[in-house]
């Protein structure tokens, strides 16, 4: 070998060395979130968006990397941001939720939040955690492996965010309160998205539908992510197969698919060879709709995968859909998956449990008025609201329940949310839909607490009081295990025989099967409050919601640290 070979050599020895000794960064970047104006579906519309577009950035970071994001809140509305799945390791009050963890960074003002992200890789996202503000303030969060370490899967020539959304021909804001005003449920969306664009199905869209570019025989890593507010998805590409290797920033076993599952907060990595003939081919989303005779915005959204070499005149191969009430196409993906037993971050599901909570989740509703001769637009005259073992959760105004946490400020909240409901019944029995004697429910802001480092397993019933339908139920602060899921209602003699405690998948959203029910375990290990609610939006402020107080542990080093010195508070500006 030549001198200078030799010399090149060494340096590239030395340059590696150096990059697999960095063991984090700090990452810092700027929300800017203001009115934008856009065109879509033929008119102009002002959205709220980060930085002047829709999706916002797209955070990149390495495992064990601190991110710090300053956010300038030049909207009209009062705003918090939300670090969907990222575990928020004793840095609880940087999770975002308005009233939960934090108060709303008013207009006008900013606020910087500062969390490390340990022991996770994958695709999570981040999201306005006020109204529906999510619906256009959003973006996708990647955490790579640290340098030295790869995927354990073959590397992809190129990772690619896929972001399905949702879009309204109206402030979604005004679209939100005029719902919550009425007591009915607010208008449906115009239309579906990818990466901000509703595709070519849809009037005045077919020339900024989003491309994906592609070199035949390479193989591609969509990171798909469900950003819409109120929908499950179907997510398919014309004459190719999906490889799914995680959900939820959690790895799984290799599991290959014509069609993707997204619930709104799930996120699924997938592996795309391009392996079919130069040409175009469409990938498409349409909703997954399980509940029955509801309005709904039953269409499909489309991007195009382009072959380089391609004719740019062909025109893209659709792939076949599955009908948006295919239950069971969503129930065989969901139930399909597994966890990656050697994966870099895999910890076995705990098998002791040292509460178990039995939790009934679905819709019901609460008096129209105070003075109980008022009538709303809601079923029978009444406001629809949403609940857990029929308490219908409510937001406190006065504070965070973190800080009341913290400061042990009583009055915020009750820590009496209850491990079963008050009422059994045969839960999924569609002849109990709006039987009297138990639809209507009562607003409260119950929680329950939780001794440091206590594994919980939770039993997820759905029920059928106003219908039946599939909820993605979303846990702050943790991922959980996944045991089983099923038809029904929930029988332990049974279904406590399914359990897969070897291998199961990971999340921190888990569709409850329509009509039926889903049984998870998590090992609350992380001090603070943590919200545990439904992902569609239009049932977060009805009520489908409560949250976990986990106490501080023994020593230092397990006790939630005091709050930023530039916390926003909840008293007027």
């Amino acid at each position: 070998m030549a001198p200078h070979q030799v010399f090149l050599f060494a340096c590239a020895i030395a340059l590696v060395a150096s990059l697999s000794m960095v063991s984090s960064e700090v990452i810092e970047h700027s929300f800017h979130v203001q009115n934008l104006t856009v065109n879509r579906l033929c008119r102009r519309q002002v959205i709220t968006a980060v930085n002047g577009s829709l999706p916002g950035p797209t955070l990149r970071v390495r495992e064990g990397d601190t991110l710090v994001v300053h956010v300038f809140n030049k909207s009209p509305y009062d705003l918090t941001i939300h670090w969907h799945g990222v575990f928020q390791l004793l840095s609880g009050w940087a999770d975002g939720p308005e009233f939960a963890t934090q108060c709303a960074i008013r207009p006008g003002k900013s606020y910087t939040y500062r969390f490390n992200l340990t022991g996770q890789e994958g695709t999570l996202w981040w999201h306005a955690h006020v109204s529906w503000l999510r619906a256009t303030v959003h973006g996708a969060l990647i955490i790579r492996p640290k340098y030295g370490r790869s995927f354990p899967f073959p590397k992809p020539y190129r990772e690619v965010p896929i972001l399905l959304g949702e879009w309204w021909n109206a402030n979604v804001v005004d679209v939100e309160n005029e719902g919550l005003a009425t007591g009915a449920a607010p208008n449906n969306s115009d239309a579906y998205t990818i990466n901000g664009q509703p595709g070519d199905l849809y009037p005045c869209s077919s020339n900024k539908t989003y491309k994906l570019i592609v070199k035949q025989g390479k193989t591609y890593l969509l990171r798909v992510i469900n950003a819409a507010l109120n929908n499950q998805l179907f997510f398919k590409i014309a004459n190719h197969n999906m490889k799914v290797v995680a959900v939820d920033a959690a790895y799984t076993n290799p599991y290959i698919t014509d069609v993707v599952v997204v619930a709104p907060g799930q996120t699924t990595d997938v592996l795309l060879t391009a392996n079919q003939a130069p040409a175009s081919y469409y990938m498409a989303a349409n909703p997954y709709v399980s509940v029955a005779g509801v309005p709904f915005d039953n269409l499909t959204t489309t991007g195009i995968i382009v072959y380089e070499g391609a004719n740019p005149s062909s025109t893209p191969k659709m792939p076949i859909l599955p009908a948006f009430n295919d239950t069971p196409t969503a129930h065989k993906f969901f139930t399909n998956l597994t966890g990656l037993v050697s994966g870099p971050f895999w910890i076995p599901p705990p098998r002791q449990v040292d509460e178990q909570m039995f939790i009934t989740i679905g819709l019901g509703l609460v008096a129209c008025g105070k003075a109980g001769n008022a009538t709303c637009a809601g079923p029978n005259g009444q406001r629809l609201a949403a609940s857990m073992n029929n308490a219908s959760f409510q937001f406190p105004t006065k504070m965070s329940m973190l800080e009341a946490f913290f400061n042990n400020v009583n009055g915020i909240y009750t820590t009496d949310f209850p491990d079963q409901p008050p009422l059994k019944f045969d839960y999924t029995n569609p002849n109990n839909s709006f039987n009297p004697a138990i639809i209507m429910t009562t607003k409260s802001t119950k929680v329950k607490k939780l001794k440091f480092n206590a594994t919980v397993e939770i039993v997820m019933q759905n029920t059928a009081l106003i219908g039946v339908e599939n909820h993605p139920i979303h846990l702050h602060g943790f991922n959980f295990h996944v045991l089983a899921q099923g038809f029904g209602n929930y029988n332990p003699t049974i279904d406590r025989k399914k359990f897969n405690l070897f291998n199961p998948q990971e999340r921190n959203t888990i569709a409850v099967p329509v009509g039926g029910w889903a049984v998870v375990r998590f090992r609350a290990n992380n001090p603070g409050v943590w919200l545990m609610h439904c992902h569609l939006d239009v049932h977060l402020p009805w009520g489908l919601a409560t949250a976990f107080v986990v106490e501080n542990g023994p020593t230092l080093s397990t006790r939630l640290p005091p709050p930023p010195p530039d916390l926003p508070k909840c008293s007027s500006p």
